[in-house]
């Protein structure tokens, strides 16, 4: 797809100043642009490349001041930053702008969806199911029994979502992602061998979440497993059952949650923390990266280290941690010294 200067100010709500036929066909940064590229100036240490970037349009502030000439076509705006943000966006909905059921795919007769979706090959629509409108579902996906899928939802291709599952509306699932799969839960008997214990609940996710590839959501014991609206799930993490994720919660890649702990709202957790099940973490709360919380933990804590201490007793233990060989020589030769006194 190729774009005038002049639409893409349209787009942005901008001034052209220059070339309004400048064409644009990709976006790069401004010290690797080339021609039909748009770039952006935001950050005054990047001023120097405005001069020497090849890319045909740049956008920049209402207020820049070119001290020589520029040879790209200039998109004036108040913030360059959110306009090339805008733009992106814009941009990345005209790509997915994909409509029609593709075949073959299966399509349960009972299933009921609702207008300008889009279905692609392979993909396993079951009974009852019911999906929205605006949907688009990409090859490979499965979507199991009595499924509800809001409208404006995303699905990419290999998404496996088990049955009686609810999803709101305006979600992003990333390939891969299992939602629904069984808890784990398995109780001992007398010969410690381990008998399974049904799985019989759901998950319910909100609006406006987003959930990275290869990220699992297991099903509910009883009830359900909740990721509250807004939620927003990075790559290859593992919610356990009956978990519930507060609404506007951000969790990096590689984190763990086991059963049954609740998450507050508007928390930010780092890449690979482990948390224990049955666990009540309060709102606002930060958790630094690496992580290992196994207590309740109250609203607005800042944890760090493994089992967890608040942040600034960490960084208090931490000068100790790293000076350990120091004060242990130190001992030894205070022990000597006694030995011999004595």
């Amino acid at each position: 797809m190729k774009f005038t200067a002049e639409q893409i100010a349209q787009v942005i709500n901008g001034r052209v100043e220059g070339n309004p036929e400048a064409l644009v066909s990709d976006f790069a940064k401004i010290e690797e642009g080339k021609p039909e590229t748009i770039t952006f100036l935001h950050n005054p240490k990047y001023t120097q490349y405005i001069y020497e970037t090849k890319a045909s349009v740049c956008i920049v502030s209402e207020d820049f001041k070119p001290e020589k000439p520029v040879k790209p076509t200039l998109i004036r705006v108040e913030d360059p930053y959110l306009a090339l943000s805008g733009l992106m966006e814009y941009y990345d909905q005209l790509k997915k702008q994909k409509s029609g059921i593709e075949k073959p795919c299966f399509i349960a007769a009972s299933a009921k969806y609702g207008e300008n979706i889009y279905i692609g090959a392979f993909a396993y629509i079951g009974e009852n199911v019911q999906i929205g409108e605006n949907v688009k579902i990409y090859p490979n996906v499965h979507i199991g029994d009595n499924t509800k899928i809001g409208d404006n939802v995303t699905i990419y291709s290999g998404v496996q979502i088990y049955h009686e599952i609810v999803i709101g509306n305006n979600c992003i699932i990333h390939s891969n992602a299992v939602i629904g799969s069984d808890g784990f839960g398995f109780a001992p008997n007398e010969k410690g061998e381990y008998k399974k214990v049904p799985q019989i609940g759901n998950v319910v996710i909100e609006d406006d979440v987003e959930i990275g590839s290869g990220t699992v959501i297991d099903r509910s014991t009883m009830g359900s497993s909740y990721i509250r609206k807004g939620v927003k799930l990075d790559n290859l993490i593992q919610i356990a059952h009956n978990v519930e994720i507060g609404e506007h919660t951000a969790i990096a890649a590689q984190t763990g949650i086991a059963g049954s702990t609740k998450i507050g709202k508007h928390c930010l957790i780092g890449g690979q923390v482990g948390i224990s099940g049955h666990l009540k973490i309060g709102d606002q709360v930060k958790v630094q990266a690496q992580t290992g919380i196994g207590k309740n933990i109250e609203d607005g804590a800042v944890l760090q280290g493994s089992p967890a201490l608040t942040y600034r007793e960490y960084n208090r233990s931490y000068i100790h941690f790293k000076n350990l060989p120091d004060i242990v020589k130190k001992i030894n030769e205070l022990e000597k010294k006694l030995e011999n006194n004595g």
